[in-house]
């Protein structure tokens, strides 16, 4: 198998296990990956907009709207029109979103999690570099 095929089944493998891990958060928690992801980039980056939402978090525009109006329909997030601005929209966790995200489980899986933080910060921040720039040659323009 040539190096390319095994660099595709082992982003298939990562894509797979995230996925599956989702779903169980979906299934045991009420909440998918990316709804947790966002919920947590709107409590940590205070009064952030929409479209810093989907850029931070790597998510369309669209995509991101669709989540919020997901959470927003449970509760759990609230859209404020900024006094300022009135064009930008920012997102914000209600007292019941925040209560939710404090009793939410990690995004990542626990086995994961556990391996990747017992490596060496150089091992770690070798893995993040490595990571970082494979999806930014995959997001390349031809």
């Amino acid at each position: 198998m040539e190096t390319s095929d095994q660099v595709l089944v082992a982003i298939r493998q990562i894509i797979r296990a995230s996925d599956l891990h989702s779903k169980k958060l979906s299934k045991d928690f009420g909440l998918t990956s990316p709804q947790l992801l966002l919920m947590r980039k709107i409590k940590y980056d205070d009064n952030v907009t929409i479209r810093q939402l989907s850029k931070k978090t790597n998510m369309s525009q669209a995509t991101a709207t669709s989540i919020l109006d997901r959470l927003e329909k449970r509760g759990w997030v609230v859209r404020i029109r900024n006094q300022l601005d009135k064009r930008k929209v920012q997102a914000q966790l209600t007292e019941s979103g925040n209560k939710i995200l404090a009793g939410a489980p990690g995004i990542l899986q626990p086995g994961f999690l556990e391996q990747f933080q017992s490596l060496e910060p150089w091992e770690q921040n070798l893995m993040l570099s490595s990571l970082q720039r494979l999806s930014s040659m995959m997001n390349g323009t031809d």
